[in-house]
């Protein structure tokens, strides 16, 4: 990417935002001068707006897509990282699903970006993905190993309809029969059924939907543009009927808010058809613990955001966040106790998880980008 893309980005937005996941724009640690925009102020200018006359209506920030003009595609993941996979695509960066827990939001901040509204608005876009992919699973030094696309972005946001990048991706990649999975919230992963389908017909493909709560109202909140939870609970049967091997990951549950909701999510996702489930605890590194924290004060009772923070803190040893390996994913305590039970108990009641088996690699083969034809 060039810094020449870029232009000044923290302007102040007059009033609530509309459609957003994010009501402010917390500095970016990498910067020593920050502009923290805050939710108080917001609030402030969108009230004197009401006595001068005006219509109070929410502001909108539109979005920004600006291109990466990265030379690589297929990223490996740190060791040191707690995720279960070793290579990632991320054909943009940001979301704008806007969904207010992503962990993913601090990684904006290497873009020099803030992890709150800029996540949702200013997106890097990469539009030789295709390209180099086709090129890097050509190379010899290449090994077929698994891949997971959207490991820090959903590659089925809105900007993905236009830009259609995730689908040139998905296609090369079928075409090898790379084995690759994706997690997604958006209902236009069923544009591309049909390659999910050729994938998943050779064990090189799987699609894992990711629910937070049954609770349309609740899912709007937390999740602005994402597709609603009875739109993901048809994204799975749609997909299970077209052949696609599906996974759900209900992530986060959060505490005090969602997490008694998981029976009947896990009773719901197993009579759409879904094999597999997984879930993990809120997590709220970096400035998500500041974005989070005001998006309750906004969404949530007092008395109950003071109850959601208070357990927040319970299964997190008396922090918001805890980043020793340990309990990143999962916390501790009582509280993640009784998850873990209900999850394993639901598991067995529901038939979940019996179908293990890992992504395929006996398909693969190496595509040609020379450009040139072959002689047979």
């Amino acid at each position: 990417m060039r810094s020449d893309d870029f232009s000044y980005r923290d302007a102040l937005p007059e009033g609530t935002v509309h459609r957003r996941g994010a009501g402010i724009n917390p500095g970016n640690r990498f910067e020593t001068v920050r502009l923290h925009v805050l939710g108080e102020e917001l609030d402030r200018q969108w009230i004197e707006r009401q006595a001068e006359g005006g219509e109070g209506k929410a502001t909108r920030v539109e979005r920004q897509v600006f291109t990466d003009r990265t030379q690589t595609i297929i990223n490996h993941v740190s060791p040191t990282s707690d995720v279960p996979f070793d290579w990632t695509i991320n054909p943009y960066r940001g979301c704008e699903h806007g969904c207010i827990y992503c962990f993913a939001r601090p990684f904006h901040e290497f873009l020099g970006f803030s992890a709150g509204l800029d996540f949702e608005t200013k997106l890097m876009a990469k539009p030789q993905a295709a390209e180099l992919l086709k090129k890097e699973l050509a190379s010899s030094k290449w090994k077929p190993e698994p891949i997971v696309m959207s490991a820090i972005t959903d590659i089925y946001q809105p900007i993905e309809h236009k830009m259609r990048i995730a689908r040139d991706c998905l296609h090369v990649l079928a075409d090898c029969g790379q084995p690759v999975s994706t997690m997604t919230k958006g209902a236009l992963v069923l544009r591309d059924a049909d390659l999910w389908a050729k994938l998943g017909s050779m064990n090189a493909g799987r699609v894992t939907v990711t629910l937070v709560t049954l609770d349309s109202d609740l899912a709007q909140r937390l999740e602005p543009r994402a597709t609603s939870p009875a739109g993901r609970l048809r994204i799975i049967r749609e997909l299970v009927k077209a052949g696609v091997p599906v996974s759900v990951n209900i992530a986060p549950v959060i505490p005090g808010l969602t997490d008694t909701e998981l029976p009947q999510i896990m009773q719901a996702v197993a009579d759409a058809g879904a094999q597999r489930v997984a879930w993990t605890l809120l997590r709220l590194p970096y400035q998500v613990k500041d974005l989070f924290l005001d998006w309750l004060q906004r969404n949530v009772h007092p008395e109950r955001a003071k109850k959601v923070e208070s357990m927040i803190r319970q299964a997190r040893g008396g922090k918001l966040y805890d980043a020793s390996h340990a309990a990143k994913r999962r916390g501790k305590g009582q509280l993640v106790d009784q998850v873990r039970q209900t999850f394993d108990i639901f598991t067995r009641r529901y038939g979940l998880n019996r179908d293990i088996r890992p992504l395929s690699t006996a398909h693969f083969k190496r595509p040609d980008a020379s450009g040139q034809m072959g002689l047979f």
